[in-house]
């Protein structure tokens, strides 16, 4: 059929008023493990020290009777510091653009902001469990806070940690790939290797878990980006897919560990967006907490024109309370 002819349709009117929807479908992830969980403290300076120790190696302990004792230097604590680090974020919005109507929020400055807060915490939790190393900075060098990564040391380290590298020949691997250590007031940052590597393995898990745990650390949490929780979830080791029910319940299939039982004790299986892909994080979680000299917060900035402004800062570190109580998987393929 055709249309009626001197019908006025859609296509002539000038009055038909848009269709837009009223909100903002937003995708605002906000999974910041760490920042959430781990302890706030309050630090002094842009340099935070603090004090770690552990006892001598137990071994065989026998003395003669009667025999006057001989003396040794006892071996000292591990003195360590890390630097606070300055995050921020800018907000400048024109007050014509205030004023008028707009999709969701009225106030697109009251967005803005909430938005930035959010990215800020991002970027701190990005920070807190990465690869950077520490650095005092400069007058035109931003000071560095070193991440999980870093604090967590190679096992033949001048400061032994609980590392574990896989070293089988492959691509994106860590034959080559830098130790993190610890000397003359930084933590060094880690590199990857490009020469070996494999998939993350239970015996390799096993192992970090008991590297931990023979250091006096409790693992209460495996930190995992997703594709690391994926080769957990296929451990052969899990004890069990099936939830336990009553008769007239029905049963239900589990297609993911996040409980993970070891002799070691029993894991949380936390997933992260912001953890390296290829490592993996067996943290004690008491042993680990964020200084803050300057909480996140936000400031209202001078107006120099028809525009209002807003500054979102925060200054804080990463404090390493006792890195040997968690261990390290690197340098995992990440496909």
């Amino acid at each position: 059929m055709s249309q009626v002819a001197g019908t006025t349709d859609t296509y002539d009117a000038a009055t038909i008023k848009e269709s837009l929807d009223p909100v903002i479908w937003d995708l605002f992830p906000m999974d910041t493990y760490c920042l959430s969980n781990f302890d706030k403290v309050s630090v002094g300076q842009t340099q935070h020290e603090w004090v770690f120790d552990k006892l001598a190696s137990a071994a065989a302990n026998k003395q003669l009777e009667g025999d006057d004792a001989t003396y040794a230097t006892m071996a000292t604590a591990t003195r360590v510091s890390n630097y606070t680090q300055i995050s921020r974020k800018t907000i400048l919005l024109s007050d014509t653009f205030e004023a008028t109507d707009k999709v969701g929020q009225a106030s697109a400055l009251a967005r803005e902001t909430m938005k930035a807060m959010k990215e800020l915490k991002r970027d701190m939790e990005y920070t807190i469990l990465g690869k950077q190393g520490s650095s005092a900075g400069a007058t035109a060098t931003a000071r560095a806070c070193g991440g999980i990564e870093a604090w967590i040391w190679g096992q033949a380290a001048a400061i032994p940690g609980n590392r574990v590298t896989p070293t089988t020949a492959g691509t994106n691997g860590a034959t080559t790939a830098t130790t993190p250590s610890y000397a003359t007031g930084v933590v060094t940052g880690v590199t990857d290797g490009t020469t070996g590597s494999v998939t993350l393995s239970e015996v390799e898990l096993k192992t970090a878990l008991g590297l931990a745990w023979d250091d006096g650390g409790e693992v209460d949490v495996i930190l995992v980006s997703q594709t690391q929780k994926k080769n957990i979830d296929a451990f052969s080791g899990v004890a069990t897919r099936f939830v336990d029910v009553g008769r007239a319940q029905q049963a239900s299939v589990i297609g993911s560990a996040n409980l993970y039982v070891s002799s070691f004790g029993t894991h949380q299986v936390v997933l992260s967006r912001y953890l390296h892909r290829g490592t993996v994080l067996c943290l004690d979680m008491s042993k680990w907490a964020v200084g803050q000299l300057r909480a996140p917060q936000v400031k209202d900035m001078a107006k120099t024109g028809d525009a209002t402004k807003k500054l979102l800062t925060a200054e804080y570190t990463l404090i390493a309370r006792n890195p040997n109580a968690s261990a390290c998987i690197s340098a995992c393929l990440e496909t």
